[in-house]
């Protein structure tokens, strides 16, 4: 008795929503007369200016060198290091390349971008071969299951060596 009562609400809701979807009225906007209208602009008699857009631009330097950072996540390890350019330094389990440190001429401070290649130390495949951006790592960052590496800082002088945080590899 239950389940016929069920059935028949059912049935009942179905067949109306069915009969509703029949019954929809389409009516178009009618356009208002409330003395508004939009017309285009024309400064200066019709004639229209076209400004340009110019994009403020950096002016780059390349450093001597660069500051990157390594991170073993196994042992939780992390190691700062140097590379100069064109050299190469071994870190954890990887061998890193630096073919330039590229950072933002007035603010040297600013910015990093490291043209960096990395592979596993005895091994001919690289894991990385491109640029790295140090205020954005995750940007274009070494996929590898078990090490990080990141750049910090370009290094913009010879004076500007090992000063307290930054080690070597070996």
């Amino acid at each position: 008795m239950i389940r016929r009562g069920l059935t028949a609400i059912a049935l009942a809701v179905v067949a109306g929503g069915a009969a509703a979807q029949d019954s929809i009225e389409i009516t178009p906007l009618e356009p208002a007369d409330d003395g508004i209208s939009i017309q285009p602009l024309n400064p200066q008699g019709g004639v229209i200016q076209v400004i340009p857009q110019e994009e403020p631009r950096q002016v780059g330097a390349s450093g001597t060198g660069a500051v990157l950072r390594g991170l073993d996540k196994v042992s939780g390890h992390v190691q700062d290091f140097e590379v100069a350019v064109g050299e190469t330094a071994r870190i954890f389990g990887l061998d890193v390349a630096l073919g330039d440190c590229r950072y933002p001429a007035e603010n040297p401070t600013g910015d990093a971008f490291a043209f960096l290649t990395i592979w596993e130390t005895g091994r001919n495949d690289q894991l990385f071969d491109g640029w790295m951006v140090a205020s954005s790592p995750a940007l274009n960052a070494l996929d590898h299951r078990r090490y990080d590496v990141w750049v910090l800082r370009c290094i913009t002088s010879s004076a500007e060596g090992t000063g307290g945080e930054a080690k070597s590899a070996d």
